[in-house]
């Protein structure tokens, strides 16, 4: 696959099994993360890596501090894949770099380890919902106050073969200035 077809490609991996990354796949995805575009060289962000034992703390933690709806549900969440990467915020103060543009680099982040993931052949999914907003889950995860989880990215093995979705039109979504 070039680099091309890899982002016209792209989609999410929802059913993934084992084997996670190894440990140099591994090193080769975060270091992926840290090559996105970051104004003032802040690298504002974090990545929590949650494999083995630690998926089971996850789903206690979620389950902890959810409000007790679908708990059964909650709890099976981590072990969707074998390998869950927390992609958090650390906004640095700078004059020039607002939060909002350092989230955004965050989420560039999270985005280039999903990518690298599925180039080096592993399905991969980006996740948030309301766990992803809950001030338990990310005191848990270490993320302090003023932080932000980005996303939950689980990554493993595709399960099952996947059709290509259809592609998007973009023609609705540019204006051209000439």
């Amino acid at each position: 696959m070039t680099s091309i077809e890899l982002l016209l490609q792209r989609q999410s991996t929802p059913i993934l099994t084992t084997p996670a990354p190894n440990h140099h796949d591994l090193e080769k995805i975060l270091a992926a993360g840290m090559r996105v575009p970051d104004h003032a060289c802040l690298q504002p962000w974090h990545f929590t890596v949650v494999t083995g034992d630690g998926l089971q703390r996850l789903s206690n933690l979620l389950v902890q501090s959810s409000d007790g709806a679908n708990l059964t549900k909650i709890a099976k969440m981590p072990f969707r894949a074998p390998m869950i990467i927390v992609v958090s915020t650390e906004f640095v103060q700078h004059e020039k770099v607002p939060n909002q543009e350092q989230l955004i680099a965050a989420g560039c982040g999270a985005h280039a380890i999903q990518m690298a993931a599925v180039a080096l052949g592993y399905g991969a999914m980006w996740r948030t919902g309301n766990l992803a907003y809950n001030t338990k889950v990310k005191q848990g995860l270490d993320v302090k106050n003023n932080n932000e989880i980005v996303g939950f990215l689980y990554i493993g093995t595709a399960c099952k073969e996947q059709g290509l979705k259809a592609t998007k039109s973009f023609e609705n979504k540019v204006s051209y200035w000439k």
